[in-house]
């Protein structure tokens, strides 16, 4: 007798072609918030009234989930951002993978320049760059009002609540003194006005191309960091790298984060002294970095190092002190601002819509690719006791975005708030497979030109 042969067995390619649609329905779900908190967000005509909160910003600004205006445009910058697009997609990965770790380093940092100008360039070079930071809600309309900078230092924290006669402007109240001494700086040595300002938080917000990659390398996931480096370089979210101080936030930060992950892998006490310098100037920066430490500790965990931790401390402390001998007390300034945010706008956003439609918003920032990355960051972090350096970085932005949105301390705009986080969120993408990435950076590419170009964003 011939025996009956086995019965077959299941295709080698039904698990992944599995896995591909679940990417893809991760990301149909993800931009279908975004829908529902702009349905949601109509239905509750969730509208800022320029004139109240933002002078000079149109009265039709609208909040669905982001802080834009209905106007579907087209711009210098609308040849060269689908040049850049392009270019990206299609050689992105390739140079990602094939050339010298270096050189693949500064060939992202520059389509991250590139990406980030183009975009702002489609709202043109005035609107888009040149006057971005300098309305009067903005740092620099209070830089010519700074005339000593200890004496600005040490009244600091007493001029952030509102309804004073010397209340600081909305933006300077709202953020630890550093930016704002930065800017005065730039001016008194003759580098003032807001084309400078824009062009520098572009050029310092793209060095997160360099550092993102950067730290997952030195952590030990050097693959993954190749795959990450065009993600990360033609993200969605640098729609409002060009031009926000948020952006230079972002590569402050990521910067700090890159030198401690090195410094402790490579027992390097100064690149983690330098490491908590930049993340403890970062919390100077914006009193919401101070989540940053959860990205920082992610880094350290993956290097296994805890060594770092007492390198990098001393750096972070050092800043504070230098600003405490200067007048200025960060726990003084963080509830005072507290205070000061629900005094205007705050106390008219409510809390049980922005807590889910900030997320929608950050979809808007991270791109559909980032939503099925992160689906395979879920399943990678169940199965693996320990996750791979790019797991692990993934997942400490989302908590790092996760105790920002239950903290009710940002609702609404965090298309740039959360972009330091955000940063770290996207390097999940690398964990697609190889041969879909060029499809999905195609789709993070579309949707950034789309936002770009069918809305005038505030940033």
């Amino acid at each position: 007798m011939v025996a009956d042969p086995p019965a077959p067995a299941e295709s080698s390619t039904a698990a992944p072609a599995r896995a591909v649609r679940a990417d893809v329905l991760a990301a149909v779900a993800a931009l279908a918030l975004v829908g529902l908190a702009a349905w949601v967000g109509f239905a509750w005509d969730l509208r800022l009234y320029g004139s109240e909160h933002f002078p000079g910003a149109p009265d039709t600004f609208g909040e669905w989930p982001v802080l834009a205006e209905w106007l579907p445009h087209l711009g210098i910058g609308t040849p060269m951002a689908v040049l850049v697009a392009v270019a990206g997609v299609t050689w992105g990965p390739s140079l990602a993978a094939r050339l010298p770790w270096r050189w693949a380093l500064g060939a992202g940092y520059a389509l991250a320049v590139a990406w980030t100008f183009s975009l702002a360039l489609i709202d043109g070079w005035t609107r888009g760059i040149a006057t971005q930071l300098t309305s009067q809600d903005e740092y620099l309309a209070a830089v010519p009002g700074i005339t000593d900078i200890p004496a600005m230092l040490d009244s600091f924290a007493r001029r952030i609540l509102d309804y004073q006669p010397d209340s600081w402007i909305t933006h300077v109240a709202g953020h630890p003194p550093a930016i704002t001494v930065l800017f005065v700086w730039l001016d008194r040595i003759g580098l003032g006005g807001g084309a400078v300002a824009g062009v520098l938080c572009i050029l310092v917000g793209a060095l997160v191309a360099v550092a993102v990659p950067a730290t997952l390398a030195v952590l030990g996931d050097r693959e993954r960091a190749r795959a990450a480096l065009p993600f990360v370089a033609l993200f969605p979210g640098a729609i409002w790298m060009g031009v926000s101080a948020d952006a230079l936030f972002a590569g402050v930060t990521a910067s700090g984060v890159a030198l401690l992950a090195f410094g402790a892998t490579r027992s390097r006490w100064w690149a983690c002294l330098a490491g908590g310098v930049l993340l403890g100037y970062g919390i100077f920066l914006s009193y919401g970095l101070i989540l940053m430490g959860v990205v920082a500790l992610a880094a350290v965990l993956a290097a296994r190092s805890w060594r770092a931790l007492a390198w990098a401390l001393p750096g972070a402390v050092a800043v504070a002190l230098v600003f405490l001998a200067a007048g200025f007390w960060w726990l003084d300034g963080y509830h005072l601002v507290v205070e000061r945010y629900y005094q205007g706008i705050a106390s008219a956003r409510p809390y049980g819509y922005w807590v889910w439609a900030d997320l929608a918003c950050l979809v808007l920032v991270l791109g559909p690719a980032t939503a099925a990355g992160l689906r395979r960051a879920t399943v990678s972090g169940f199965l693996r006791p320990w996750p791979s350096a790019t797991v692990a970085m993934a997942r400490a932005g989302v908590l790092a975005v996760i105790a920002a949105d239950l903290s009710g301390l940002s609702k609404s705009e965090v298309e740039r708030i959360w972009l330091p986080f955000a940063v770290w969120v996207v390097a999940a993408c690398a964990l697609l497979p190889a041969k879909s990435h060029r499809w999905w950076l195609a789709a993070q590419a579309a949707l950034a030109l789309a936002v770009n170009h069918l809305f005038l964003t505030n940033w």
